[in-house]
C-alpha cells in the first residue's frame, strides 16, 4: 500500500478537541515541573490593580512570562521592578485560553550582590527625594540620658561592649529590647521593638530617652535587613532620638540615613549616647572655681569703687564742727533780739495805753449797739416780704415739675413706649411693621415687650370745627 493510500484510509485513533488537548499540556507540564528554580532578568513587570503582578523573565535567548498571585507578593523578599536580576521559584503551567505557558512565581530573591545594591540605590533615592535624610527633621541626642534603650542581639559581644561602655562613662538605666539581627524576621522585630519603646508611657519601666539599634560587622546579605524599606520608615518616624550602630565602619545601611545620628561600631554609640562623668565632674569644679574667683574679682573692684568715692567726700567731724559753730553763734545773737523785741514791744504798749480811758471805750459800744437795733427794725418787714415771694415761687415750680412729670399719665393708665436702644417713641408713623418696643406701666419693675404688627392706618382729614376762644391762662406765679 502506497503512503497516500495509508493517508486516505480511516484512523482508529479518537481526535482531541482543542480544550482536552489545552488542559492535557497544562496537567503534564504541572506534573512534569512542580517546582522549579529560575535565575533571570525582569520585563514588562505590571502590577495590576487587583493586586498581582504580571511579568516576564529572560535572558539572553529566552524568555518565560510568569505570574505572581495577590496572595503571594506580600511575602516577596524583594520588589519586582524592571531590570532587576532575581531568583525565583515556582512551578510551570500553561494559559490554555492562549496557548501560552508561565511560570506561577511563589518566592522572589535579588540574584546577587550587584542586584541587592542596585535595588537598594533605586530606594534611597526615593527615601531622599521624600526628605526621610534631611538633616532638619533630625533630632538632637540628649546630654544626659537617664535611660537608654539598646536593640540588639541578647547574646554576643555587641550588648556587652555597650553595657561595659555606658558603665565605666556614665551609669545609668538600661533597657534592653532583645531582637534577632540576622534573617528574615529581622526587620520585623526591630521595628516592633522600636514601636514599642515609643509606646512605653507611665509604668515600671521607663521611656528611654535614646534608643540605640545596634548589631556586629557582616556581608551585606547579613546586614540586608536593616535595608528594609519599612524599617527605614520606622526610624525616621520614631519620636525618641536614636543612634544607628550597625555593622563596622565601612558598613553603610539604609537606616544609617534615616537615623538621628550614625556610630560607626556599637561601642562608639554607646559614647555617643553618654557623656563621661569625670569630665563633668572636672568641668563643673572648674566652672565653681572660676566663678568664686570672678565673684572675689567684682567684690575686690566694688570695694576699690567704694574707697576711692569715699576719699572724695568731706570728713564727717570736719562737716558737725562746722554745723555747730553756726549754731552756737545764731543762739547767742537769738537771746539778745529777743530781749530788745521785748522791750520795744513794751514801749508801744505804753504808749498806747496811756491815752486810753474807760469812758472812751463805753460811748462807741453804746452808739453801735443803738444803730444796728435800728437797721434791724427797719429791714424786718422787706425780708419778710422777700420770704413770702420765694415761698411762692417754690410752691409754682413744684406744680410745675408734678406738671411735668413723665411718669404721671402712667398712674392713669398709659404706658410709655421705647425702643430697643432705649429711646422713647413719640410718633406711630417711627415704627415699622415687626419693630420690637418695650412698654413701660406704672410698675417700672415688669417692663412689657411687643412687636409692632400691620401698618399704620391712613390718617382721617382733620374736621374743621369752629375754633374756640383760648382759654385763660391759670393763675400761676412768678418763677423767678
Amino acid at each position: 500500500m502506497t503512503d497516500a493510500a495509508a493517508a486516505d484510509a480511516p484512523s482508529n485513533a479518537r481526535p482531541y478537541s482543542v480544550s482536552e488537548l489545552a488542559f492535557a499540556l497544562k496537567r503534564t507540564l504541572e506534573d512534569a515541573y512542580g517546582f522549579v528554580r529560575l535565575r533571570g532578568e525582569l520585563s514588562k513587570v505590571t502590577h495590576h490593580s487587583n493586586g498581582h503582578v504580571y511579568l516576564t523573565l529572560k535572558d539572553e535567548r529566552a524568555a518565560i512570562d510568569g505570574v505572581v498571585w495577590k496572595g503571594s507578593v506580600r511575602g516577596l523578599k524583594c520588589r519586582p521592578e524592571q531590570g532587576l536580576e532575581v531568583i525565583v521559584t515556582g512551578k510551570i503551567t500553561t494559559y490554555p485560553a492562549g496557548s501560552r505557558y508561565q511560570i506561577v512565581i511563589e518566592t522572589m530573591e535579588p540574584a546577587g550582590v550587584g542586584a541587592l545594591l542596585a535595588q537598594l540605590e533605586k530606594l534611597k533615592a526615593r527615601l531622599a527625594a521624600e526628605g526621610l535624610f534631611d538633616r532638619a527633621r533630625k533630632k538632637p541626642i540628649p546630654a544626659m540620658p537617664a535611660t537608654i534603650g539598646v536593640i540588639t542581639s541578647p547574646t554576643g559581644a555587641v550588648i556587652r561592649d555597650i553595657l561595659h561602655r555606658i558603665r565605666d562613662r556614665w551609669p545609668c538605666r538600661v533597657v534592653v529590647w532583645p531582637v534577632v539581627v540576622q534573617g528574615d524576621a529581622a526587620a520585623a522585630q526591630v521595628r516592633a521593638a522600636i514601636d514599642g519603646f515609643c509606646a512605653l508611657g507611665g509604668g515600671p519601666i521607663p521611656r528611654p530617652d535614646v534608643l540605640i539599634v545596634a548589631r556586629g560587622g557582616g556581608s551585606v546579605e547579613d546586614l540586608w535587613p536593616f535595608n528594609d524599606e519599612q524599617l527605614a520608615r520606622t526610624v525616621a518616624g520614631c519620636t525618641i532620638p536614636l543612634i544607628s550602630a550597625v555593622g563596622h565602619e565601612t558598613d553603610t545601611t539604609l537606616i544609617d540615613f534615616v537615623s538621628d545620628m550614625r556610630a560607626p561600631t556599637p561601642t562608639a554609640a554607646a559614647e555617643m549616647a553618654t557623656p563621661v562623668l569625670a569630665e563633668l565632674r572636672a568641668a563643673v569644679s572648674d566652672l565653681s572655681a572660676r566663678m568664686h574667683r570672678c565673684g572675689a574679682r567684682v567684690v575686690e573692684d566694688r570695694r576699690g569703687r567704694v574707697e576711692a568715692a569715699g576719699r572724695s567726700l568731706a570728713r564727717i567731724p570736719d562737716l558737725v564742727e562746722m554745723a555747730g559753730q553756726r549754731f552756737n553763734i545764731a543762739a547767742s545773737r537769738l537771746s539778745a533780739g529777743l530781749t530788745r523785741n521785748v522791750d520795744a514791744h513794751e514801749r508801744d504798749l505804753v504808749r498806747v495805753a496811756a491815752r486810753l480811758s474807760p469812758h472812751l471805750l463805753e460811748r462807741p459800744q453804746r452808739v453801735q449797739l443803738d444803730r444796728l437795733t435800728g437797721l434791724a427794725a427797719r429791714l424786718a418787714p422787706a425780708v419778710d416780704r422777700k420770704l413770702d415771694r420765694a415761698a411762692e415761687r417754690l410752691a409754682g415750680l413744684e406744680k410745675l415739675r408734678l406738671s411735668l412729670n413723665p411718669d404721671r399719665p402712667l398712674r392713669l393708665g398709659f404706658a410709655r413706649v421705647h425702643r430697643p436702644d432705649g429711646t422713647l417713641v413719640t410718633t406711630g408713623a417711627s415704627l415699622a411693621s415687626g419693630d420690637s418696643v418695650a412698654l413701660v406701666f406704672q410698675d417700672k419693675e415688669n417692663v412689657r415687650h411687643a412687636v409692632v404688627d400691620g401698618a399704620a392706618p391712613e390718617p382721617r382729614p382733620a374736621k374743621t370745627a369752629r375754633a374756640k376762644p383760648p382759654a385763660a391762662p391759670a393763675e400761676q406765679g412768678d418763677l423767678f
